[in-house]
């Protein structure tokens, strides 16, 4: 998979913690932006999913357009998963769990999307998470540009007190604002596996290139 560091940049830049949290849910995302994060979710994506009650979810990586989803889909779960990332930076894990799950449930309500997309929609939502924690960095090997997770590194961050409160109740908005539990039949994938493929960028910075 080949990715250009201005490519990365653009959606740094584009999901990036600038001023106020507040704006975090309301600044709308480019469709140049969408489509990278998409695709570096989309390199990170496992070929097979375990879920908790013991059955795998197969994905065929040949045959990516069954998978992902539209893009209007991917920006909101992109939005979320900014939300979730601001959670994390404030120390609002519960919040961050919540969060996550609504997201999850809100995809599962609309009774659309294969097990495959469920995977591939909550692998969208985390490498935004770790795009925005300083978890993505971009390798560059060959000339080539890879996405790749480093589970030991992340960016500090700083959340004020007026932040986290902003982003407790724009969670608690959202939680409120999707299906209940009681609505969903089953329960969603939960977020992939993080120690089996990985990335870091920062929130305040650009992302880091390494070459091999």
């Amino acid at each position: 998979m080949n990715i250009k560091a201005g490519v990365v940049l653009a959606g740094v830049a584009a999901l990036a913690l600038v001023g106020s949290v507040a704006s975090a849910g309301a600044q709308d995302l480019s469709e140049h932006a969408v489509k990278s994060f998409m695709e570096y979710a989309w390199s990170l994506t496992p070929q097979q999913f375990s879920k908790p009650d013991g059955s795998v979810i197969v994905i065929d990586k040949t045959k990516k357009d069954q998978v992902v989803v539209p893009l209007d889909v991917a920006r909101d779960v992109i939005k979320a998963g900014r939300l979730s990332a601001h959670a994390q930076i404030c120390d609002l894990r519960d919040d961050q769990i919540l969060n996550h799950r609504a997201l999850m449930r809100r995809e599962e309500f609309k009774k659309k999307w294969t097990p495959q997309q469920m995977v591939y929609i909550s692998q969208l939502h985390l490498t935004t998470v770790m795009l925005l924690t300083g978890r993505i960095r971009l390798v560059e090997k060959q000339g080539d540009k890879e996405v790749v997770v480093d589970d030991k590194k992340e960016t500090a961050q700083s959340c004020t007190d007026e932040q986290k409160k902003k982003v407790k109740e724009l969670i608690t908005a959202y939680v409120a604002a999707s299906p209940p539990v009681s609505a969903v039949a089953g329960k969603p994938p939960a977020q992939p596996p993080q120690g089996a493929q990985t990335a870091t960028g920062s929130v305040g910075g650009g992302t880091t290139v390494e070459k091999k």
